[in-house]
């Protein structure tokens, strides 16, 4: 009897979470539904508000349970972003835009996009203002090209150069009895060095140094043009961080004014002749691009841009990565499709599987024989992101875009340590051959084994750069001497023929158009590959929140290491991966 109603009750139990989960989804649609159904009306004299307070991506994405049930977006979408500037410009509603930012969540090439859209919003002769309590360097450089920029008297500017950290694992994998077994080709291939190092190696900080150092002077570069301050004179702010408060950011003309966020209101009033007990039409991102788009284009040619952000991966991957077979499908759709005239492959990725990028690779040469196909190269093309760029017409990357990290390397986790000496756990096995359990992850490789996978790594590193060289039509002994995993600036890769031009999305488009022989207004933009639709995004959204929910409470505090551990476990076969996750601040 006690057996039954325990069934009874958990049955009771499972149907009560199954019914409030299915009211929280069916108000999440409703309301989904009433949001994008809401028309919204922009006032004459109005202000556009860009609070930038989500992560930018190349294009906006809703997996998360909690962005569908919201109806809010996780992220803000760098080609809506671009396009509703490009709008704003043109409309004579809009007046101006307010920049009201504080952290920046993008990378250096993203940034660079959203604010050449700010001078060219500039071009129309409206205003710009910026206010912020406090700013990071990052938000400061984006805030740079306003007319005004207020800052809160009380507030912070952080303007002391820019940094890179690297978080190291070898102390972790020892203490939880992990062996990474590494193989890799070129000195400057340090992708893996979290895994055995305690600090970074000479090579890893040479590289480091040098592209940092180049995309920080472009940066100066930019800010001294935007606020006509001499670029030594920025330079020795910059490095002496001369900037502790916000009367010295006034001091040193960094920014205009110290002021509160209702007195840069006020400013933007007077702009407008908009009396201070009345309110100003401030206009949202969001609800601006809800309202009516008159962009549009008559002709039925067309330039597919096929987005390719994330890792790369074998399969049909993830809405946050680079599936081989979904992007090579999406490629091969351009291609096949004769309304599309060109193809621009815009890439944001530090790189991953060997093999799924020279299955992208592939479909970018079959392409390129029948028409045009441009890179446009975002934050990071390094690696994998390199190998699907390399076979391109033409190579734009943005100055301070990271790429080159022409490598590869392979690692096979050995985890008898933590299950022997930590978990009490042995294995044995049976096989029917010598080699017949290789590769394996519950015991060392044996020195033939470890032969044997340096050599395959050997031959698809020299099958990259054989590729790489053809690719940019030179000797593959001078393409070698640019790889061996080494980083480059956009600006550094473009002065070793890494890369033809430096400019944007924008730039590549137009190249793509010219080369396919279009005028502007003659085609329009095909966004490749097909994002997931609202309920795939929900049941998506909730199974992996979930999952990672139970697993963060069943490792407890040894989940760090599970997170590690999976990295290593997903680095399946050869891998043309970036040096180690950068992250510029």
């Amino acid at each position: 009897m006690r057996q039954f109603f325990k069934y009874v009750l958990a049955t009771l139990t499972g149907l009560f979470v199954f019914g409030v989960l299915g009211f929280v989804l069916l108000i999440g649609f409703v309301a989904a539904l009433a949001s994008s159904d809401t028309e919204v009306t922009v006032a004459s004299d109005s202000v556009l508000e860009l609070k930038l307070d989500k992560p930018i991506a190349e294009r906006e994405s809703r997996t998360s349970f909690g962005s569908i049930v919201s109806s809010q977006a996780d992220n803000i979408g760098l080609d809506n972003l671009k396009a509703t500037l490009r709008r704003a410009k043109n409309d004579s509603d809009i007046k101006g835009i307010f920049l009201n930012v504080e952290l920046v969540q993008a990378g250096m090439a993203s940034l660079e996009e959203v604010r050449d859209a700010l001078l060219d919003f500039k071009k129309s002769g409206k205003f710009v203002v910026a206010y912020a309590d406090a700013q990071s360097e990052k938000s400061y450089y984006l805030t740079s090209v306003a007319d005004r920029i207020y800052l809160n008297p009380q507030g912070t500017l952080e303007f002391n150069g820019l940094s890179s950290e690297t978080m190291y694992y070898k102390n972790l994998f020892e203490k939880a009895g992990i062996q990474p077994q590494i193989f890799r080709v070129g000195s400057f291939k340090s992708a893996v060095e979290p895994f055995f190092r305690e600090n970074m190696s000479d090579s890893a900080r040479l590289q480091t140094s040098s592209f940092l150092n180049s995309i920080n002077d472009f940066m100066l570069g930019h800010i001294a043009t935007a606020r006509k301050i001499a670029p030594q004179r920025l330079k020795t702010i910059s490095d002496s961080m001369l900037v502790h408060n916000a009367d010295d950011a006034k001091r040193l003309g960094l920014v205009t004014n110290l002021g509160y966020y209702d007195q840069a209101l006020d400013y933007m009033k007077g702009k407008l002749g908009v009396e201070k007990d009345e309110k100003l039409s401030l206009v949202s991102l969001t609800d601006y691009s809800k309202a009516d788009d008159e962009e549009s284009s008559s002709g039925s040619s067309r330039i597919a841009v096929i987005y390719a952000e994330g890792d790369i991966v074998t399969g049909k991957g993830g809405s946050s990565s680079i599936g081989s077979t979904r992007f090579a499908e999406a490629i091969r759709k351009a291609r096949l499709d004769d309304k599309v005239k060109a193809v621009v492959l815009r890439v944001n990725s530090p790189g991953g599987s060997s093999l799924a990028s020279d299955i992208i690779y592939r479909e970018v040469l079959l392409t390129k024989k029948v028409k045009p196909i441009i890179c446009s190269m975002s934050d990071v093309a390094a690696s994998g992101g390199y190998f699907i760029a390399m076979g391109c017409d033409t190579i734009v990357a943005h100055p301070n875009t990271i790429t080159g990290s022409i490598g590869v390397f392979g690692v096979l986790p050995n985890i008898q340590p933590l299950l022997r000496d930590k978990l009490g756990v042995t294995t044995d096995r049976v096989t029917t051959g010598k080699f017949s359990d290789f590769p394996t992850i519950t015991r060392p490789l044996t020195a033939f084994e470890q032969s044997q996978f340096q050599n395959e790594i050997n031959r698809i590193y020299a099958d990259f750069t054989t590729k790489a060289a053809q690719g940019r039509n030179m000797p593959v002994e001078r393409l070698r001497g640019y790889a061996s995993g080494r980083v480059w600036s956009g600006s550094e890769a473009k002065a070793r023929g890494l890369v033809d031009v430096l400019g944007s999305m924008d730039d590549a488009l137009r190249i793509a158009a010219r080369r396919a022989k279009l005028k502007e207004g003659d085609y329009t933009l095909q966004a490749l590959p097909r994002q997931k639709s609202f309920m795939e995004n929900i049941f998506s959204g909730i199974n992996e929140e979930v999952r990672m929910s139970l697993v963060k409470q069943e490792m407890g505090p040894l989940f760090p290491v599970y997170e590690q551990y999976k990295k290593l476990s997903e680095m399946k076969g050869a891998q043309a991966r970036m040096p180690f996750e950068l992250n510029i601040q």
